[in-house]
């Protein structure tokens, strides 16, 4: 009968478990399954009865949070979606004698954030036997007990529950005493002893019996404990309590040796019979741990930590006991009160890190869970983030919170951040904590590189080495690795029709400009490059600086000497009036230096002169003049060797011979072109000059003589021929038509050539030279065509003279060659 009874309990709680299985309420979820059970054991398939994708767990991140602090009992398998148990569970440990004892989880997915609540009832089995508080179970009894007298006994006590509890008890056979069960309202069984014959102190003084307590689990588990009956004298009243039930609330911080609540029970009877002891017969291992009770006084005393979290409610039952054995019981419950005594715990459930900086405003980076152990208000939680940090805390789900972007972020401004987060609970007074979470923002290639300077100059002198350093520039791009690395290259361009790079070169990694060529200053004087500096971000960024370089002159170069020029093996001649008076313009050395500056300050100087003492010329005019009146007794052909320097450092220089007939008429004049000026044959040349001057010296007296007369016949100047001077254009380049003051071809020099006609081997070229310091400004020599013609209507060539009218002091200079 009670075998059928049992199967009848097991199929009622088979067919609970499989309505739990099946259970799931608005998204929760409910399974029922026994104690014990091995890790690995399913419990259910949370993704089948949830209607999940079994292939998204885990991109979803789907997982289990239980209660903070609480072992993690089970677990979601993410391949198959099957719960399984991830550690032993002991019904007992975890719920004591509760008769339901249940398991909350939280199952957490994301993308989105999703909560589903998951209850495990926890089945119990019989795993645990029946105990007695004590091994041997003290009566006494008076020998003069009436027959059918009963004497409760201790109990046994079974931390399972149910049907696994203890449902019956067993003694030893004997002839005085038989056992009776009996049933108490919560359910649970105890024993009384029944007199079944009277005792007799003097047969027998004492009983050993061996009572059993049984179970009613499935195998059955029994336990034992020795009944020591003392037969005593007549004892006929048993202690009473004043209460039945003690009930008191002690709040969880209450302090050791506290007072909670005290027992009283009194005995009708006197003397040994009547004095009461106390003694705990059930109480939770946790309740020892906690309180203890005062044999004589009926005190019971904190003698431990109380926390309202662990355990809420302590129940406890107290024997009061006389002299002689007669017991009575009392239960005690003890409330434990809640109390602010735990502050908020936050946790990082997921974070993104690193976060992109160009992620939107409002992006979601993490989520943050908030658990309060405390109970009503002292459990309530707000949860916030400190000023200063573009980040904020969106409530989501029950105790969960999003943690969001609040503004645009930027890497190059703050790289990384420590986000408090705190969280104040609303007890009294309330309790706080903070979790600070590290950031960082992870860099994207926003900005392109930045040159130093919005432009770079470098000056360099000519004549440089190849591969000589330039210049250096500098470019700073603020983003992170590879964003942030700076490559420099030249853009492509031209410099005098030539490619830039055959010029310059930048070095990719430093950015110094170096020069592949050597400069030539006379070539040009400055160019520019532009540079670009790119990044190696993707897409690369970029951006340019133009580099003007400017090339300072060297004196490399000696001066050129235009005038008087060499061509090849002939000479020039200059021809100097016999009348020519101290000052008088001869010629004029012109020089120009392809050098700049104070390189191309040219100076004159006579190394070498026939006559020394006759000729002076202009330090920086590079003017030919006379020092003395010319003489008779001076040579007829004068040579000057004139030296041309420039001011650099070293200085170069020039030189050039510079050759000088004095004569008024061209029948005085040699055969020039058969004048030798080598220095080996000079006697020899003057030999020759002597001779031809000689024979000619008639001759060109006599013309003079005329041409005296006819002037002063006419009143003209007495002086026709002050100077002479022959400089041809074609001696003139045209890039020297008008040199700067640090040459010596100078504006206020005007230069008219005339050609001459019928010359036998030469040409007359008359040259007007307007200089203030050889006439006043008001005298003006004026002279037609006819005046011309008729002083020279002798001569075997006819001469073209041009004429520039009201021009203050012309001078008409002869050229021969």
């Amino acid at each position: 009968m009670a075998h059928n009874r049992y199967s009848a309990v097991g199929l009622l709680y088979s067919f609970a478990f499989f309505l739990r299985l099946i259970l799931v309420v608005n998204g929760d979820l409910s399974y029922s399954f026994p104690e014990e059970t091995k890790q690995g054991f399913v419990i259910g398939n949370i993704a089948k009865d949830l209607g999940l994708n079994v292939g998204k767990l885990s991109a979803r991140k789907a997982r289990i949070d239980s209660e903070p602090k609480r072992k993690r009992y089970c677990d979601i398998n993410l391949n198959t979606g099957d719960l399984i148990v991830a550690e032993r569970i002991d019904r007992e440990a975890l719920c004591g004698e509760k008769t339901s004892c249940v398991l909350k989880f939280d199952l957490i997915l994301e993308a989105p954030l999703e909560l589903h609540r998951i209850s495990l009832q926890i089945r119990d089995i019989n795993d645990n036997p029946p105990v007695f508080t004590k091994d041997e179970i003290k009566i006494e009894i008076n020998e003069f007990a009436d027959k059918g007298s009963r004497f409760r006994v201790l109990e046994a006590h079974d931390i399972d529950i149910g049907q696994n509890s203890v449902q019956s008890y067993a003694l030893q056979t004997n002839k005085y005493l038989v056992l009776n069960i009996q049933s108490k309202s919560d359910g649970g069984k105890f024993a009384e002893l029944v007199l079944e014959m009277e005792l007799d102190r003097e047969e027998q003084k004492e009983l050993r019996l061996l009572l059993t307590a049984l179970d009613g689990g499935s195998p059955q588990r029994t336990g034992t404990a020795t009944v020591h009956v003392t037969v005593l004298d007549a004892n006929d009243n048993a202690p009473v309590f004043s209460q039945a039930v003690y009930e008191t609330t002690l709040p969880e911080n209450s302090p050791l040796d506290t007072i909670v609540v005290l027992v009283a029970a009194t005995d009708a009877d006197e003397g040994l019979n009547g004095e009461v002891t106390y003694e705990l017969s059930r109480i939770s291992e946790s309740g020892r741990r906690a309180f203890a009770l005062n044999h004589t006084s009926g005190e019971i005393k904190v003698i431990g930590p109380l926390d309202f979290e662990e355990e809420s409610t302590y129940e406890m039952r107290v024997d009061a006991k006389d002299g002689y054995g007669l017991t009575s019981e009392s239960r005690v419950i003890i409330q434990v009160s809640d109390v602010n005594d735990n502050s908020p715990e936050i946790y990082l459930n997921s974070l993104n890190n690193p976060i992109p900086e160009n992620v939107s405003p409002g992006t979601e980076v993490g989520i943050i869970n908030v658990q309060d152990r405390d109970s009503e208000n002292s459990g309530q939680v707000r949860c916030f983030i400190q000023q200063g940090a573009p980040f904020k805390l969106v409530p989501s789900i029950k105790n969960y919170y999003s943690l969001v972007t609040t503004g645009q972020l930027d890497r190059e401004l703050v790289s990384d951040y420590n986000i408090t987060i705190k969280a104040t609970d609303e007890g009294s007074p309330p309790l706080s904590s903070s979790k600070t979470v590290q950031l960082s923002v992870a860099d994207i290639n926003d900005n392109p590189p930045v040159f130093e300077g919005q432009s770079y100059s470098a000056y360099v002198s000519e004549n440089n080495k190849p591969g000589s350093t330039l210049c250096s520039v500098t470019a700073r791009d603020p983003d992170w690795r590879q964003n942030g690395t700076v490559i420099y290259s030249l853009l492509p361009g031209e410099v005098n029709g030539a490619p830039v790079s055959s010029y310059v070169s930048v070095n990719g990694d430093t950015g110094v400009i170096h020069a592949v060529r050597s400069f030539d200053y006379e070539q040009f004087r400055s160019f520019k490059v532009h540079v670009m500096a790119r990044d190696n971000g993707s897409p690369p960024l970029s951006s340019n600086v133009t580099v003007s370089l400017f090339i300072s002159d060297v004196n490399d170069n000696s001066p050129q000497i235009l005038y008087p020029a060499a061509e090849g093996n002939s000479f020039m001649t200059e021809l100097i009036p016999k009348a020519a008076h101290g000052g008088s313009l001869v010629s004029k050395v012109i020089a120009v230096d392809a050098d700049s500056g104070q390189n191309a300050w040219l100076s004159y100087h006579i190394v070498k002169s026939t006559d020394p003492g006759l000729f002076t010329i202009g330090v920086h005019s590079g003017e030919i003049r006379t020092q003395r009146d010319i003489s008779e007794s001076d040579n007829m052909k004068q040579n000057l060797i004139v030296s041309v320097k420039d001011n650099g450092q070293p200085s170069l220089s020039a030189t050039c011979s510079m050759y000088l007939l004095i004569s008024d008429n061209l029948a005085e004049v040699p055969e020039l072109k058969d004048i030798s000026y080598d220095e080996k044959n000079s006697k020899l040349t003057s030999y020759l000059i002597i001779a031809l001057v000689s024979v000619s010296t008639f001759f060109l007296t006599f013309i003079i003589i005329i041409l005296g007369v006819r002037f002063c016949r006419r009143r003209k100047p007495r002086l026709l021929f002050d100077g002479a001077v022959a400089i041809p254009s074609a001696y003139l380049p045209p890039n020297y038509a008008d040199v700067d003051p640090t040459g010596t071809l100078r504006s206020t020099y005007n230069y008219d050539a005339y050609l001459t006609t019928g010359s036998r081997t030469s040409d007359f070229k008359f040259v007007s030279s307007y200089n203030d310091n050889t006439l006043p400004a008001d005298q003006t020599l004026r002279k037609s065509p006819s005046d011309f013609v008729d002083s020279f209507e002798d001569l075997e060539a006819s001469v073209e003279v041009g004429i520039v009218e009201n021009t203050p002091n012309r001078y008409h200079f002869l050229r021969v060659c």
